[in-house]
């Protein structure tokens, strides 16, 4: 069993000359899978929900692993420069750094769509670790294109045009949320629901049907586009977007719990000679 409180805390360069950015990240040793939490959109790494896994980790002896987008939290780097290509990059970045060898990716909101697209790297060969398993909260992969780009006024448009970007109220900070056109542009070439997600590994995921950023019809939609095998959802009627009240952290819980004994489950049998 491992002691949450020794969260070591690192930093890596992600990026050359124009385009570097200082990345922060923090590690817990512990056993395999390593899970590495991936937060939402201006979300950081101290979260509620990424605190209450850490601890989890350390009462299971499980390895940890969190990071900062960059312009997020801790981590260096314009929040306005931040697409879900260089987000995806400091991500895969700071796993390969922390030297895992597998992963269980927990992404929420945003994080998922990172997720998604890191499991894609992996499936081709282009990163230095495996997914064995998906957890995804509230997840809003292709949200520029799905949720947000038919809600634009001609008056947005014209702005991300003009000057480069759109803000809108936040409910979650005194303040707004910036989106840029340079995010529409990159996420319209980084779209995972356009077809069938091949993942490989076992996917839970968790979705809130009182949710106002992400209607838990989108998560249908990904539920859609996923494999008809080894993929659940959790469906919490009265649940909002942040999933992070006490019931939810425990769902949370134990749906990574569960996810967790059945990766360890088929390594045993698959090691086991038959």
């Amino acid at each position: 069993m491992q002691d949450a409180t020794r969260d070591v805390g690192h930093e890596i360069t992600v990026g050359r000359a124009d385009e570097a950015r200082r990345i922060a990240y923090r590690t817990l040793d512990g056993t395999g899978p390593t899970i590495v939490w991936l937060g939402g959109y201006r979300s950081d790494m101290r979260g509620t929900k990424a605190e209450h896994l850490l601890a989890m980790a350390g009462a299971a002896g499980r390895g940890f692993l969190r990071l900062d987008y960059s312009g997020h939290g801790e981590s260096g780097g314009r929040f306005e420069d931040g697409t879900i290509s260089r987000w995806t990059q400091e991500a895969k970045a700071a796993i390969e750094a922390a030297g895992a060898e597998s992963v269980v990716l927990v992404g929420s909101s945003m994080g998922a769509w990172i997720a998604l697209r890191l499991v894609a790297l992996a499936r081709h060969e282009t990163c230095n670790f495996s997914v064995e398993g998906l957890m995804l909260l509230a997840p809003a992969p292709d949200f520029t294109e799905r949720l947000m780009r038919p809600k634009l006024t001609d008056a947005d448009l014209q702005a991300l045009r003009t000057h480069g970007y759109i803000t809108e109220a936040s409910d979650y900070s005194e303040q707004p949320n910036i989106y840029t056109r340079a995010l529409f542009e990159d996420g319209a070439n980084n779209l995972v629901m356009a077809e069938t997600i091949e993942t490989g590994c076992p996917i839970a995921i968790l979705q809130g049907m009182a949710d106002p950023d992400v209607p838990y019809t989108h998560a249908l939609d990904l539920m859609e586009r996923l494999p008809s095998d080894n993929v659940t959802m959790t469906l919490v009627r009265d649940g909002d977007h942040r999933l992070s009240r006490p019931q939810d952290l425990a769902l949370i819980e134990r749906l990574l719990t569960d996810l967790l004994s059945n990766i360890d489950q088929s390594r045993i049998s698959a090691s086991t000679p038959q």
